[in-house]
C-alpha cells in the first residue's frame, strides 16, 4: 500500500467520526419564534428583522453542536453523555453555570411533584 492511499483512509477514518456539516438536514426557522420573544425580552424590537433573527439562530445552532461535540468528546471515555459533561465544560461560566444548576434542581423538584401526584391518584383510585 503506497504512502497516499494510507493517508487517504486515515483521513476517511477522520471524517467518518465527525459528520460533515452537509450531512446534517437543519429545518431552518425552527428556532424563530422563541428568539423573537427572547429578543424582545432583551431589548430588541418586538418583530426583529428576519434576517437578525436567522444570524441568531446560526449563531445558537452552532454553539449548542459545537457543545455536544466536545460532550462526546469526554464522554467516550465513559460510554455515554451525561448531564455533568455539560456542567463541566461551562464550570468557568458562573452565570451559565448558576442557571444550569438552577434548572437542574428546579426540574428535579418537578419531577418529584408529579410522583407524589401519581401517588395520590393511585391511592383515590383504590378507594373508590
Amino acid at each position: 500500500m503506497s504512502n497516499s492511499a494510507a493517508g487517504q483512509s486515515s483521513k476517511a477514518k477522520v471524517g467518518a467520526s465527525q459528520p460533515s456539516e452537509g450531512s446534517f438536514k437543519r429545518k431552518r426557522g425552527m428556532f424563530q419564534k422563541d428568539l423573537q420573544h427572547m429578543m424582545y425580552g432583551f431589548g430588541d424590537d418586538q418583530h426583529p428583522l428576519p434576517e437578525t433573527v436567522a444570524l441568531v439562530e446560526d449563531i445558537v445552532v452552532e454553539y449548542v453542536t459545537d457543545m455536544v461535540h466536545k460532550a462526546q468528546d469526554f464522554a467516550t471515555k465513559r460510554g455515554r453523555r451525561m448531564t455533568e459533561d455539560f456542567l463541566f465544560l461551562i464550570r468557568k461560566d458562573f452565570p451559565k453555570l448558576n442557571r444550569c444548576t438552577e434548572l437542574l434542581s428546579m426540574n428535579e423538584e418537578l419531577k418529584q411533584a408529579r410522583k407524589a401526584f401519581e401517588v395520590d391518584e393511585e391511592k383515590l383510585a383504590t378507594l373508590e
